[in-house]
């Protein structure tokens, strides 16, 4: 990691190969087959049991000793205060660039948690349905910057993580459309309280600038108990984006409801031209002043190498 070096005396992590990594698992059952693995991988981020054995199974190990801790300090904080809250959901921030394959590592690991022996209630949600929509975008002139931390709601965000982690019932989150590449008006998911909630986008582990006077400025990761960060060399993913914009110009994009289907019609070179263009004026962009910086910021960081798979973990030291 070029700006988390192994031998770095003063790192706050503790560095592993995929390998080492692997032998964490323990006795951690593998609760997948085959087949769910492969529909909840994406075509652009394959993932196999094997990787699954090697990366996940030691996550999953590890995650299930920080649920536990936090409710037993949970019971002991409410012994503390003589108080009678209900428990409240552990929620795991999932950040990095786009196309480095956030949402795969999120489906997998949600089920892996849902299947844990306790059966806990496992929720996922994506930062996606608290941008703002196109409409609001375009009016603040930030349709050239969609993703950006600007670019979404935080009053939202915030008012939604505080009441997952009050404990509320029902608490709704917007949906996006991947298709119409917009917020959907009117539509929301719930979640009620579950267990534990994983939280995953581009900027969640994104900083604001501190108040001169000392309020309090909350941040959207102030909310998690746990994140983690999903890295990858930047001409890896460059790679990887521009592979998936092609593969989605034969799919998703011949759909003539996409918000993308002008691109379906373009010669390959002109179609890869504006991916590349696509790349270097937003996404590389964003990667590189936004996501990247928030990188040290992460509990534990998976590092994928250029077959997807991941090569090197660091784990925050406690």
């Amino acid at each position: 990691m070029d700006q988390l070096v192994p031998t770095e005396k003063y790192s706050p992590y503790r560095f592993f190969s995929a390998q080492d990594w692997a032998l964490f698992r323990a006795d951690t059952p593998l609760t997948l087959t085959a087949d769910e693995v492969r529909r909840l991988s994406s075509l652009y981020d394959p993932i196999d049991l094997d990787e699954v054995r090697r990366v996940y199974l030691s996550m999953s190990r590890l995650l299930s000793a920080h649920v536990e801790a936090s409710q037993l300090l949970f019971d002991q904080r409410r012994v503390f205060f003589n108080a009678s809250d209900a428990k409240t959901p552990f929620i795991i921030g999932m950040a990095g660039s786009v196309a480095v394959g956030k949402s795969t590592t999120a489906r997998v690991l949600k089920e892996l948690l849902a299947r844990w022996p306790s059966s806990p209630k496992v929720d996922l949600i994506t930062t996606d349905g608290f941008l703002f929509p196109n409409a609001a975008l375009r009016q603040k002139g930030l349709m050239e910057r969609k993703g950006f931390p600007d670019s979404y709601d935080v009053g939202a965000l915030l008012r939604f993580l505080s009441g997952i982690k009050s404990g509320q019932r029902n608490v709704r989150a917007p949906v996006y459309s991947h298709l119409t590449y917009d917020v959907v008006p009117g539509e929301f998911v719930t979640i009620d309280r579950p267990d534990i909630l994983i939280f995953e986008g581009l900027n969640v582990l994104q900083t604001r600038e501190l108040p001169h006077d000392g309020k309090a400025v909350p941040f959207v990761s102030d909310f998690f108990d746990f994140s983690v960060y999903i890295d990858a060399e930047e001409e890896q993913i460059h790679q990887w984006y521009i592979a998936r914009f092609m593969r989605l110009r034969e799919t998703a994009f011949r759909n003539p409801d996409s918000f993308f289907h002008r691109y379906s019609q373009l010669s390959e070179d002109a179609a890869k031209a504006i991916a590349e263009g696509l790349w270097n004026n937003i996404n590389l962009k964003n990667l590189k002043e936004n996501i990247l910086p928030t990188r040290p910021r992460a509990d534990l960081i998976l590092r994928k190498g250029a077959n997807h798979r991941v090569e090197e973990v660091a784990l925050r030291k406690l």
